[in-house]
């Protein structure tokens, strides 16, 4: 192997990479990302693949011979990172020692790495389904949902995300067991010729949040509007775009039905400016997060406000009130802030509705004019009564 390349262009596709690189790996290769280089297309192509993630990236290069390596991770983004921005890299490996030399402006460096041969091989899909997807309708699901993903391994289910194509349309959801984020997007979906999704009832599937947080990370860095190529087969997906492969596996099981979980009707609905509501919930959060996250939410229909306080036992107790609009009864409900603010957050509209039926079940909150179908609901906190 020998190119010559450019250090910006090698370092951000090491910073991409990387993180699909083990951090405790099962073997020693899984620690190192592989360098392809190509001397009939001029390009070099970095892998990083822990064996759930996989992400691919390739750039132009001078390559005056073809070639592939496994290089440390960690130690070739250190060094690549610190080299001069304004000289170019020489990269040259003989084939023979496993040792490669870096050269820059004024500096040489050596770097023993490990057989291309040992580094496993990129999960790629050839016979399964395949659909185009916009990419801003992907990044829009995603970021309205995956925070509401669980952290917790023992619901390894609902450490993802469930995706469903029915369609066109591109419905995303996301639920930790106490909070669920839903949007639904409209014509997401930009068909081929040879393939009509509309031939099939519908299409799902669950994916790790971790994966999906890189191809949300990865989309929302591109400056064009290409369509992300999605592949799907036998528990693996592959999303393909310009010089960009992002693979995972998928999470097995059935997500659950959260539809049911969604009342069909409220008897209380209250409508709130998002970002006046968001303010006092952060400055209410400060005492929450003294004690266990709870805020009770208190309205009063005469004078069209709503009450939030939040009592730390033994620290302070603080309360705020704002302006709302409401003709329902009065409400007295209980939430996690921090559950509250992540889903407020995430709502893409100045005015938001709270609806509900009781301080004992769901509550929903609402965009304004709901067009983009999106739906978070959060389990109220039971609190004794202070009578």
């Amino acid at each position: 192997m020998k190119l010559v390349c450019s250090q910006s262009e090698l370092n951000t596709a090491l910073q991409l990479v990387s993180r699909a690189v083990a951090s405790r790996p099962t073997h020693p290769v899984l620690a190192n990302v592989l360098l392809t280089a190509d001397e009939g297309t001029n390009r070099l192509s970095l892998t990083g693949f822990d064996l759930n993630l996989g992400i691919q990236t390739s750039f132009s290069a001078s390559v005056e011979k073809s070639g592939a390596i496994t290089l440390p991770s960690k130690l070739f983004c250190e060094i690549v990172a610190k080299l001069s921005t304004d000289s170019p890299i020489s990269i040259f490996f003989d084939g023979i020692s496993e040792q490669i030399e870096l050269t820059s402006k004024g500096g040489s460096y050596q770097m023993r790495g490990m057989s291309a041969d040992e580094f496993p091989e990129l999960p790629l899909v050839e016979n399964g389904r395949s659909f185009k997807v916009d990419a801003q309708s992907l990044v829009q699901s995603l970021r309205a949902t995956l925070f509401a993903s669980s952290t917790d391994e023992a619901k390894q289910l609902l450490t993802g995300v469930h995706l469903n194509f029915s369609d066109n349309d591109l419905k995303s959801a996301a639920t930790d067991g106490h909070r669920l984020a839903v949007l639904n997007i409209k014509n997401a979906i930009k068909n081929d010729d040879d393939l009509n999704l509309n031939q099939q009832e519908f299409f799902n599937v669950t994916l790790p949040s971790r994966s999906l947080k890189e191809v949300e990370r990865l989309i929302s860095a591109w400056k064009g509007d290409d369509l992300i190529t999605l592949f799907c087969e036998k528990g693996q997906v592959v999303f393909l775009a310009a010089n960009q492969v992002v693979t995972s596996r998928t999470l097995d099981g059935t997500y659950p039905n959260y539809d049911q979980l969604i009342p069909d009707n409220f008897s209380k609905s209250i409508l709130l400016n998002r970002r006046i509501f968001i303010s006092a919930l952060e400055r209410i959060a400060v005492l929450a997060d003294q004690h266990n996250n709870v805020i009770k939410i208190n309205t009063n229909i005469s004078t069209q406000e709503v009450f939030i306080s939040a009592d730390a036992q033994d620290v302070g107790s603080g309360s705020e009130s704002i302006s709302a609009k409401f003709d329902s009864d009065d409400i007295q409900i209980a939430f996690n802030v921090r559950y509250l603010l992540d889903g407020l957050k995430a709502i893409d509209s100045d005015e938001i509705s709270l609806c509900c039926n009781s301080s004992t079940t769901p509550a929903v909150f609402l965009p304004k004019d709901n067009n983009l179908g999106f739906i978070y609901l959060v389990m109220p906190v039971q609190v004794r009564s202070e009578n």
